[in-house]
């Protein structure tokens, strides 16, 4: 069946489960307006916001639809979203537009009504698409993008898909290991997308047929879903399981993973852009109160700070800085088209930013007279300055956010976060000294090594602070001491460490609650165990995972990162449906030599370099910032090329002066035995 709009069909399946139906964007608006009073936040699902693009849907080639699979305030403010969202509306031959995860109260309705999951723009069913991308920065959104994909009408197994089907891709973080998704994903986006997701576009344009007509009407598109799947395979960065097979040793573990078909690579590297294309301007106004509701211009991507705990760190390499005149030009534009009036100057680490006094000093001129409230929500006890504190006060928002994560020498030298309680201690006494009330302090436990009295110390670290801050600015301060359970993240030197028990973690917690309840002006905030366990069986799982990811959602789990979802039990009934042990992915230690699910995608780190790294963490030993003396982790030999085409000061890494050369992406034996030093 087909909707046909002039003289261009559309081609628009939607297959509810319970009857063969399609909905037009008008049946969908009119069940919409029958249903839309009866649940909470209705503006979550209307659309139609300051600056969304909409588009003649028949006037373009190629549609695409970009999915957070979270609820609208949380996606809505989604960086990477919003710069695919930018890049893809900039072609004159392609649209994009957007929907985010139902909560439950409107799922339901959409599920009694047989309302299709649709895009916010146009209202059309996400199944009408040619190409639906998924952003997964993190894993507890596995079992909302299956829960998206049922109510788009689009079989959730890639294998289950035909021609007729949009072709589904994913990206973000959690890309890094795929495995755990491989049976639901068709491709994935390994790195950034800024200049893949337009190679990915033109593929799907060029291997479409061609329209033919018949009976004086056109006939739609046809799409080889399998030959479109081999194209994408030979795009560097693109990853499509289906082309793979993993083998498993006796023990469980990996044995290795290789392509099937000699286009896909054997090592699928991480895609990266020599350098940061102009941020987007036309922020999309929210219809409700979200997140983040602010202006925010990404300064500097990546860290060269190497904390051994932090995976966006470790991914994100190498640095590459934006202008000063670049970042106040779009801070500009991007509060002009909005109307907003906070602007949060976003990176891993903004006070690393090599110009950013120069820049606070910028956007103090640019906005002189104007209500603007500045944040830089990732600073660092060691680069925030006495004289930014200064810039910075000017336009203060209500608190000022830190992160030690440990609090003891021990702990601090284990992570390769080193930072003197003296340190800390003179930093937050400034920052009461000059108006901010409320100081954030964001800790971690649960980290190898750890003992009660390193969590004992993030207590009396938090006093010292509090007491300090009194003692400057009276007993109107307060601290906000986040703490949160580590994770062992893949593709950091902390892969091969197990995760904290669950005992162990209530009893690091029930320490912490026992001293900091006490005083009324610290507020605690903890995570509960059961969601670190559930992230580190998520990250580090194999493809086995995915069964039990699938029989969890068709149980009833989604909305895993949410109280309101959590279903533990769910989990782990799946995981003893599929036979499968999660203490095998939580709980034990990795060995040396032991061939990680995600061994077949590429980073630009080597395996040696962040097995030495552990070692210097089970040492004690730390490792500078890179900016001060380059590792050789493995990011130049990889893009040896394009630092080549782009020298100076835009990356922090060294120049490249050898000759160019063609670099070979099979070029690691993953199951060469790690050597420190090697």
């Amino acid at each position: 069946m087909f909707i046909y709009a002039g003289k261009v069909a559309i081609r628009c399946y939607f297959y509810i489960r319970y009857n063969k139906k399609m909905l037009s964007p008008q049946q969908i608006e009119s069940k919409l307006n029958r249903i839309l009073l009866r649940v909470q936040k209705p503006g979550r699902y209307v659309g139609g916001e300051l600056n969304s693009v909409v588009k003649n849907w028949d006037d373009v080639k190629t549609k695409v639809a970009f999915v957070f699979p979270d609820i609208y305030d949380i996606g809505v403010s989604n960086v990477g979203l919003k710069v695919l969202y930018d890049q893809i509306n900039q072609r004159e031959d392609a649209l994009a537009e957007r929907a985010y995860s139902p909560w439950f109260d409107m799922e339901a309705l959409m599920r009694q009504h047989e309302i299709p999951l649709y895009a916010l723009e146009s209202k059309r069913p996400l199944a009408c698409f040619d190409l639906i991308g998924f952003s997964l920065p993190y894993e507890t959104l596995y079992t909302n993008t299956l829960n998206v994909l049922d109510l788009s009408g689009i079989p959730i197994h890639s294998a289950d898909r035909d021609d007729s089907h949009p072709i589904i891709i994913a990206g973000g973080h959690a890309a890094t290991n795929p495995e755990p998704m491989y049976k639901f994903i068709d491709a994935f986006v390994i790195g950034e997308g800024e200049e893949v997701i337009h190679e990915i576009v033109n593929v799907i344009q060029r291997v479409k047929g061609q329209r033919s007509k018949v009976n004086g009407d056109l006939r739609p598109e046809t799409c080889d879903r399998n030959e479109i799947l081999h194209e994408l395979a030979k795009i560097d960065g693109v990853y499509v399981p289906k082309f793979y097979v993993t083998n498993y040793l006796e023990d469980g573990t990996v044995a290795y993973t290789e392509p099937t078909i000699p286009e896909a690579r054997k090592l699928v590297n991480k895609r990266i852009v020599a350098k940061l294309p102009p941020p987007p301007t036309k922020f999309l106004v929210p219809n409700i109160d979200v997140v983040h509701n602010r202006v925010s211009v990404e300064i500097m991507r990546g860290c060269t700070r190497g904390c051994r705990f932090c995976q966006a760190g470790m991914i994100t390499r190498p640095v590459r800085e934006r202008s000063v005149e670049e970042v106040v030009e779009a801070a500009d534009a991007a509060i002009r088209s909005s109307g907003f009036e906070e602007l949060a100057l976003l990176s891993l680490s903004s006070s690393d930013y090599t110009y950013v006094k120069d820049l606070v000093d910028a956007i103090s001129k640019k906005f002189e007279g104007r209500k603007l409230t500045v944040s830089l929500p990732s600073l660092r006890i060691e680069s925030v300055s006495i004289d930014l504190m200064e810039k910075l006060k000017q336009r203060r928002s209500g608190g000022f956010t830190l992160a030690p994560e440990a609090a003891s020498e021990k702990m601090r030298r284990i992570i390769n976060k080193y930072i003197p309680d003296e340190d800390i201690i003179n930093t937050t006494r400034e920052i009461y000294a000059r108006g901010w009330t409320t100081v954030k302090l964001y800790f971690m436990i649960g980290h190898p090594s750890e003992t009660l009295e390193d969590v004992q110390a993030i207590a009396d670290l938090c006093k010292r602070v509090i007491a300090e801050g009194r003692k400057v600015a009276g007993w109107k301060v307060k601290l906000n001491a986040g703490v949160s359970t580590f994770v062992p993240k893949p593709q950091t030197p902390f892969q091969w460490v197990s995760s904290d028990t669950r005992e162990s973690v209530l009893e690091k917690q029930a320490l912490l609650k026992r001293e900091l309840y006490k005083d009324r002006s610290i507020k605690l905030s903890l995570t509960e165990p059961e969601d670190a366990i559930l992230e580190a069986w998520l990250s580090r799982g194999d493809r086995r995972m995915a069964d039990v990811v699938y029989t969890a959602w068709k149980n009833g789990s989604r909305f895993d990162a949410w109280k309101e979802g959590r279903k533990y039990d769910t989990w782990m009934q799946a995981f003893a449906e599929h036979g499968l042990d999660h203490a095998f992915y939580t709980h034990r230690q990795r060995r040396t030599d032991e061939v990680f699910p995600w061994e077949h995608i590429g980073t630009a780190l080597r395996k040696n370099f962040l097995f030495q790294d552990f070692r210097m963490s089970l040492e004690g030993q730390i490792r500078v910032d890179c900016r001060l003396n380059c590792f050789a982790c493995g990011i130049l030999p990889t893009f040896a090329n394009l630092r080549r085409e782009n020298p100076g000061k835009g990356w922090m890494c060294p120049d490249v002066k050898s000759p160019a050369t063609k670099v070979k992406s099979e070029t690691v034996n993953s199951n060469q035995l790690p050597v420190v030093g090697d």
